[in-house]
Formats: C-alpha cells, structure tokens, sequence
C-alpha cells in the first residue's frame, strides 16, 4: 500500500485548502489572532460533541465541519500574515486532542444512553478504540518529527476522521438502530490503526536507511524541527 496514499484524495484536499486563502486573508486583515481562532474551533467542536451526546446528530456533524474549517484557517491565518509561532502549533496540536476526547466521549453517550442501539457495548467499545487509535495517529507524527524524521504517512489523517464522521450523520443520522454510526466507528479504528502501523513502518525504514546511520554516527549533531507542526 501506498504510504503518501490517503482516503481523501489530496487534490480534494488541496481544493479545499485553496479555497480558504480568501478567508484566511480577510482574517488576517482584521486582525484576527490564529490563536483566538484555535480557541473558537474548540469550543465549536465541545459543542459538536455536546449535540452528539443529546442525540441531535445533524447539529453534531454541522458543528464538526464547522470547526473543522476553523481548524484549517488558525494555521493559514498564522502562516500568511506572519504570526506562526512555535508556541501556536503547541497550543493548536493540543486543543486538537482535547476536542477530539470530546467528542468521541459525547458519541459514546449518545450510544449508551439513547434508546433503540442494537449494540450500545460495541459502541461504546468503537468510541474508546477509535480514540485511542487517534491519539496515537497524532502521537506517533509528533514524536517522529520530534526526532527529525517523515512522519506524515498514512491513509486516515485528523481531516478523514472529521470528514468521514460528520459527512454521513449530516445527512443520514445514526442510521436504523444506530448501524450507520457503527459501521463509520468500526472503519475509523481499523483506518486509525492501520496509519499507526504505516507510521511505525516509515519511521523504522527511515532509521534503518545507511545515510540516517551515517548522521547518528557518534560527534553528529541530530536534525530536530525548530517547531513539530500539529500531528494529524
């Protein structure tokens, strides 16, 4: 499998990412902080995780993508009107942690707590895995990173978890007997795992390549990133 490979194709990606510039440069002529921004896309996503939780699945998926795009823009905002700090990247990589427990919590009440879920249990189960999975997709970037090393490999990134999420319960709901969700959970875990996997893979063929030996050779300075952008 492909390792540069990803669920949404990067020229969707790239489109998307193009058609923020606008915003992201009207922002920066008001103004506008990327922190501030990071601050406001985490309260959205608390909120998207809080309609998940109430049942109220469409306000739930709006509220994601909507702070999705928020997320998108704290960055562009930063790096196009010069404000992009190391203390910003840390301060947006860990709000993204934060929102994301969040909002695999307020899932995971919605599947215990509403009426009519065929499997409550697996769900909740899915809901914990999924976020585990997650973290350590982030994790295993940023310690790579950390380390000098390529770690943006895989197939499911933070915008696929997001997209694939919001996407079908925006317009389908949880579907009958909450099948939908389940099935969306249950691919999220196995696509989350498998980028871990990738991601270990590239970092241990990364170390393993003769010039990576060469520049660890005793008296070398290593090669670490002035700043390890936000993991995904």
């Amino acid at each position: 499998m492909d390792s540069r490979l990803t669920i949404l194709p990067e020229p969707l990606k790239n489109f998307v990412l193009g058609g923020l510039d606008p915003v992201a440069d009207r922002f920066v002529r008001m103004g506008l902080r990327p922190n501030l921004l990071t601050a406001i896309s985490v309260f959205v996503l608390l909120a998207a995780s809080a309609c998940y939780a109430v049942a109220e699945l469409r306000w739930g998926a709006v509220l994601l993508l909507a702070s999705g795009v928020l997320d998108l823009l704290d960055g562009k905002v930063a790096r196009r009107g010069g404000m992009a700090t190391q203390f910003g990247a840390f301060i947006d990589s860990t709000m993204d942690r934060l929102g994301e427990g969040m909002l695999f919590t307020g899932l995971a009440v919605y599947l215990i707590h509403t009426s009519g879920q065929r499997w409550p249990v697996v769900g909740l189960l899915l809901c914990f895995g999924t976020l585990t999975a997650s973290f350590l997709v982030s994790y295993t970037r940023a310690r790579a990173e950390g380390l000098g090393l390529d770690g943006r490999v895989g197939i499911a990134t933070r915008a696929e978890r997001l997209v694939l999420l919001a996407g079908p319960t925006l317009f389908f709901g949880a579907g009958p007997h909450g099948w939908l969700l389940l099935g969306i959970l249950s691919f999220l875990f196995v696509s989350s795992v498998i980028t871990v996997l990738q991601r270990i893979a590239a970092v241990h063929r990364q170390t393993h390549e003769p010039h990576h030996e060469a520049a660890r050779a005793p008296g070398a300075t290593p090669v670490v990133p002035a700043a390890v952008l936000k993991g995904s």
